[in-house]
């Protein structure tokens, strides 16, 4: 046979060049898998194709899990953005409070291990307006995690710090039933009555929410009653004024509950500070159980929580007023 250009010459650099572009999209789907292990998404904005379609691969069992920053936080602030900080898989180490929420949970670099979206908004400026935001922001965070609810064929898991866990409340009023499987709620900046509204919407009435409270953040809990609530609304560090089945919450640094958590095989640092806002994820040991709360919600069902579980709340005021043995410092702003 010549070399020359004779139907199976042809034939053999069609097949060559059909190979290569195979090559080539398979590697741009590898590079992609990499890159969607998480989904950085902002306030209006929808997934795009290549999220979608990532959620669409994911294999049976694989999470999805949303993550919401809160107060002072925002995007379009290079040293303001969420995605720079604790909802980044590499934190600038130069921040303060810094942490990797998607590795926390479970995510890394390979492309396994399900799919985490990271969900900034605007919150800077007073607390009353981007208070006013967060509920915006709420209904936007339900079109895009609807979206990847229905790509994924499986239901969506939330954890909102602060004013970020009033985003995750405000969309139950927007999403589809069903959508949202389990919240974790880490400080709450919202009131009894606006929790309450959220959880008898339908979609409400189907999640599970884990409130993480502590009486560290007590003075942020005050403030948010006083400059926002006017004293006439209560906040949920004590939870909800009437308890609903699927509701329960966890004082983080109640001595009962840390023994409780041990006994369940999470042994969570026991050291409290007076104050802090942040300690629902600085403390050491606190996302071993958020990540099997959200990963694998069947390992830690509510009836299991609650039977666990302290039932009463201690005192506010009892940590920011207790006898210096028993608190280690104060965690400044």
């Amino acid at each position: 046979m010549t070399r020359g250009g004779g139907p199976f010459h042809i034939a053999l650099t069609l097949l060559s060049w059909r190979c290569r572009i195979v090559a080539a999209e398979r590697g741009r789907f590898l590079r992609r898998g990499v890159v969607m292990t998480l989904i950085r998404i902002n306030n209006d904005q929808l997934p795009d194709k290549a999220a979608l379609a990532a959620a669409a691969a994911l294999p049976e069992g694989a999470p999805v899990i949303a993550m919401i920053h809160g107060f002072r936080f925002s995007p379009a602030a290079s040293e303001a953005d969420p995605h720079r900080h604790i909802l980044a898989l590499d934190p600038d180490p130069a921040s303060r409070r810094v942490m990797s929420w998607p590795r926390a949970l479970g995510f890394d670099d390979s492309g396994g291990g399900g799919l985490a979206l990271a969900y900034g908004w605007e919150a800077r400026g007073s607390l009353n307006s981007a208070y006013l935001r967060a509920d915006a922001a709420g209904e936007s965070l339900a079109r895009c995690i609807d979206l990847l609810a229905q790509n994924a064929g499986r239901p969506i898991a939330l954890i909102g710090h602060s004013l970020g866990a009033r985003v995750a409340l405000s969309a139950l009023h927007h999403v589809t039933p069903g959508t949202v499987s389990r919240a974790i709620l880490l400080t709450a900046a919202e009131f009894r009555c606006a929790a309450a509204s959220a959880m008898a919407s339908p979609a409400g009435q189907q999640a599970e929410i884990i409130n993480i409270t502590s009486r560290e953040n007590d003075l942020f809990d005050f403030g948010m009653e006083l400059l926002i609530g006017g004293l006439r609304r209560q906040t949920l560090g004590f939870g909800l004024a009437e308890p609903v089945r699927n509701w329960i919450d966890v004082q983080i640094d109640d001595a009962d509950t840390l023994a409780a958590l041990a006994g369940l095989g999470f042994q969570v640092d026991r050291r409290a500070l007076r104050l802090s806002h942040w300690s629902p994820y600085l403390r050491p040991g606190v996302f071993d159980f958020y990540r099997t709360a959200l990963r694998q919600p069947w390992a830690l069902p509510m009836g299991l929580l609650r039977g666990a579980l302290p039932v009463r709340p201690t005192p506010r005021w009892s940590r920011l007023f207790a006898l210096p043995a028993d608190v280690s410092g104060v965690l400044r702003a």
